[in-house]
């Protein structure tokens, strides 16, 4: 018998993946059923558990792949660390400028999925946790979260600049903000519900940007 590669297993896996991916962009996750990937991959039965357990281990792979696509840390990074430091204002427009880049162009695939994955937690957070739980590295949103908000506090606090509300109100109100951006945007793309036709991604964070450097007490 042929010895099996770890190329030929990583393709394999990856072949898996993928299908899992368009079932995905199809169907709501939690929709989604083995039989479904079997059928998308045209593999056998046998054929898909040799290589994954279960359907929460592909998906999981499918959201850290997703992770890899959907990212803003490097770019985010990047200007915390440019020699020509960015004011505060601008460098919230910008934080947001490159949000509002990557929802647009993610905003049928990958953002649908997460929302899918939203609906997910609330309905089985069991589930949704043990999809999740195997996945590492840091999500963008988490990222934007615990890093980027926390250096723009620090930097409101440098500047003497007189904050209108506490900076965990300012976060939970940033949080909630992003989330129903990212709802509106893809019931109104991905599932057609009447939410509006201004329903975009980049207004509505050009607004949360504009939102947040006044609670901050900066200069718009």
């Amino acid at each position: 018998m042929p010895k099996v590669t770890q190329e030929y297993i990583e393709n394999k896996k990856k072949l898996i993946v993928d299908a899992a991916y368009k079932v995905c962009l199809r169907k709501p996750v939690e929709m989604v059923t083995m039989m479904d990937v079997i059928e998308e991959t045209g593999l056998s039965q046998g054929g898909i558990y040799r290589f994954y357990k279960d359907l929460e281990e592909i998906l999981s792979d499918v959201i850290a792949g997703m992770r890899m696509n959907y990212n803003i840390i490097d770019e985010v990074e990047r200007l915390f660390s440019a020699k020509e430091k960015l004011s505060f204002e601008e460098g919230v427009h910008k934080i947001f400028d490159i949000l509002a880049d990557v929802m647009e162009k993610h905003l049928m695939d990958i953002q649908k999925i997460n929302f899918d994955l939203t609906v997910l937690a609330i309905n089985e957070p069991e589930r949704a946790e043990k999809i999740i739980g195997g996945i590492k590295g840091q999500s963008s949103f988490g990222y934007l979260s615990t890093v980027a908000l926390p250096n723009l506090f620090k930097e409101c606090e440098e500047k003497k600049y007189k904050l209108r509300d506490k900076p965990e109100n300012i976060a939970n109100f940033i949080s909630s903000a992003y989330t129903g951006i990212e709802m509106n945007c893809i019931l109104t793309a991905c599932y057609k519900a009447p939410m509006g036709a201004h329903c975009k991604p980049r207004p509505l964070f050009e607004t949360l940007a504009k939102s947040i450097i006044y609670l901050c007490g900066g200069k718009e």
